[in-house]
């Protein structure tokens, strides 16, 4: 990251290519559409590239700093797009609303693909509470206050499932 900081691209080149699939992979899953997700990722990229030098090692990794780059600004667009079909519904003059489902396409690409099966199969090899707290919180984009509420479960609780299904996470996908 010191080296993207300096402006080295060609050390860019390489943490794009580590790490895009596995955010691209989560932008699909999160915004549903890949066209938006792979606009996303270039914001996402292009902010790592500017903010480089933001990026404190001691807080996680370069992968764990994309990633909530990603979520953070695909939630933004999910929040953005509700409000505007929010809008829209209140506007329209028959007083019906516009259907809200997404349908997630398919990822493309091989690697994207491999990617996003073993971060299924990960999830898979949680315990069901620690596994819904986490799709709670990186698919459908709520904080742990929510889900502590959805859950009707104590706020200390969800952090710790949060923390110990990441953390299994971590060991089984590798840094």
């Amino acid at each position: 990251m010191g080296r993207i900081a300096a402006g080295d691209r060609d050390a860019f080149a390489r943490l794009f290519d580590r790490h895009s699939p596995i955010a691209l992979g989560l932008l699909v899953r999160i915004l549903g559409r890949h066209s938006e997700a792979e606009e996303v990722l270039q914001e996402v990229f292009l902010q790592v590239w500017r903010q480089a030098s933001r990026y404190e090692p001691g807080r996680g990794s370069p992968r764990g700093w994309i990633l909530v780059l990603a979520r953070s600004r695909a939630l933004d667009l999910v929040r953005s797009r509700e409000a505007r079909q929010r809008r829209e519904a209140e506007i329209s003059a028959d007083g019906t609303q516009a259907a809200r489902e997404v349908r997630p396409l398919g990822t493309e690409g091989l690697e994207a693909s491999e990617r996003q099966e073993q971060v299924s199969s990960a999830l898979g090899l949680l315990p069901p509470e620690q596994r819904r707290c986490i799709e709670l919180a990186f698919f459908e984009g709520l904080t742990q206050t929510q889900i502590a509420r959805r859950l009707d479960a104590p706020l200390g609780t969800v952090k710790s499932r949060i923390h110990l299904g990441m953390s299994k996470l971590r060991q089984v996908l590798g840094s």
